[in-house]
C-alpha cells in the first residue's frame, strides 16, 4: 500500500531531510510540499541536492487538499505549528517536529516557551515521540510530538539508568555539543560563518535551555520524584551532529550492562564495547545513535557519551520512524542508510 504524504515547512533543514529519507521509502509518496515563503518554486530550486527527485512544487498550506493525505509531517516553526495543527482534519495522522506538543503540562509549556499554548486540547492528545520508549503509544496515535534533538540525545544515555536505579539522581551533569543546523535555517547574525567558525561556545547556560523542560518531564516521571540535571549545550562549527557527555555517579560496569540490555533489540541504538567512545563522524546522515561508557578514574563514577545526527535521528529520521509505526509499516523502512564517511 502506498501512503500519500504531505510535508509542511518543506523549505527548512528538517523538511529537506524528510524528503531525502522518504525518497528511499518504497511505500510513501510525497504528494504535497508546503513552504509559504517559497511557494511557487520547485524543491530543486530551494535545495539543489534534491533536484533529481520527482516532487510536487512548493505551495502554501491553504492550497493543499488534505482529503487524499494519509499522514502529514509538520516541520514548521514553534508557535506556528500549534495553530496550523489545530485546524487540520481530525482524521489526519500528524507527526510534528516543532516543540509545540512535547510538554504535557500547559503551565510547563508557558514557563519554557513564554506564551500560553494556543491549542491545549490538542496538546493533551499528543504522544511524545521518543520511539524506543513510546513505541506502542505511537502506533495508535493521531498526533506524535517529535522530541528536541538535544533532549533525545540526553535521554538515550540517561533514561535506562534512571529507570534501573543505577545512578545517583542528584548528581547528573550533561555536557552537549551540537552542530549549527540544530539552530534552523533562518538568517541569524550569530550563525554567520565569520561569527561561528574557528571556535565554539556555550549557550543557554545555567538552566535556561528549553529542552530542560523535556528532561524535567521525562526524568521525573521515570523516577517518581523531581529530577533536575545540570545541562550545558554548546554550539560547534559543524553542520551536523550532537555529542552528549554525561557525568554520573554509579558503577561503570553496571551502567554499561544496563544500557546494553536496554538497547539489545533496538535497530538504531548501538551500545559500543566497554571503554569505546562514539564520534559524530560515525553517525553522520544516519538514523543511528552510538553510546559509549568509560569508567572515571574515581571509583564509583562513570562517563556516558552518545552521538547522533541532529537532523536525522534527532529530528526527521525519528519522525519517519514514528510515521512508519503509525502507518503499520516496518519501523526501519527508509531508514537503514549507512552513515556518510568521511
Amino acid at each position: 500500500m502506498t501512503h500519500n504524504i504531505a510535508i509542511l515547512g518543506a523549505s527548512g533543514y528538517t523538511g529537506a531531510e524528510l524528503v531525502r529519507l522518504i525518497a528511499t521509502h518504497p511505500n510513501m509518496r510525497i504528494t504535497a510540499l508546503a513552504a509559504n515563503s517559497k511557494a511557487g518554486q520547485s524543491m530543486g530550486q530551494v535545495f539543489p541536492h534534491l533536484r533529481h527527485l520527482d516532487l510536487p512544487d512548493l505551495v502554501t498550506i491553504e492550497e493543499i487538499d488534505f482529503s487524499g493525505i494519509d499522514l502529514c509531517f509538520c516541520a514548521l516553526p514553534h508557535k506556528t505549528s500549534q495553530e496550523v495543527i489545530a485546524n487540520l482534519p481530525r482524521d489526519l495522522k500528524i507527526v510534528d517536529l516543532s516543540a509545540d506538543f512535547r510538554l504535557r503540562d500547559p503551565a510547563a509549556y508557558e514557563k519554557w516557551y513564554g506564551n500560553p499554548h494556543a491549542a491545549p486540547e490538542v496538546q493533551q492528545e499528543a504522544v511524545y515521540g521518543l520511539t524506543e520508549f513510546y513505541r506502542e503509544d505511537i502506533r495508535s496515535a493521531r498526533l506524535v510530538a517529535g522530541t528536541g534533538c538535544n533532549a533525545a540525545t540526553g535521554q538515550y544515555i540517561l533514561r535506562p539508568l534512571i529507570s534501573a536505579g543505577v545512578i545517583d539522581l542528584d548528581e547528573i551533569i550533561l555536557d552537549l555539543k551540537c552542530g549549527v543546523s540544530g539552530a534552523g535555517r533562518s538568517l541569524k547574525e550569530n550563525l554567520l560563518h565569520a561569527e561561528l567558525s574557528e571556535g565554539y561556545h556555550a549557550y543557554s547556560v545555567g538552566g535556561t535551555h528549553r529542552h530542560l523542560g523535556e528532561f524535567d518531564q521525562e526524568f521525573s516521571a521515570l523516577a517518581g520524584r523531581p529530577v533536575e540535571i545540570q545541562f550545558t549545550p554548546h554550539l560547534i562549527p559543524a553542520n551536523r551532529g550532537i555529542l552528549a557527555t554525561g557525568y554520573v555517579r554509579g558503577e561503570a560496569a553496571q551502567i554499561h550492562a544496563t544500557l546494553a540490555a536496554a538497547y539489545a533489540n533496538e535497530p538504531f541504538v548501538v551500545v559500543l564495547p566497554m571503554g569505546e567512545t562514539p564520534s559524530t563522524r560515525h553517525i553522520r546522515g544516519s538514523n543511528f545513535c552510538h553510546i559509549g561508557v568509560v569508567a572515571d578514574r574515581r571509583a564509583g563514577r562513570a562517563i556516558v557519551i552518545a552521538a547522533l545526527d541532529n537532523l536525522t535521528k534527532g529530528s526527521s529520521g525519528q519522525a519517519l520512524q514514528n510515521a512508519n509505526l503509525m502507518l503499520s509499516e516496518p519501523e526501519t523502512t527508509g531508514l537503514m542508510l549507512a552513515p556518510v564517511f568521511p
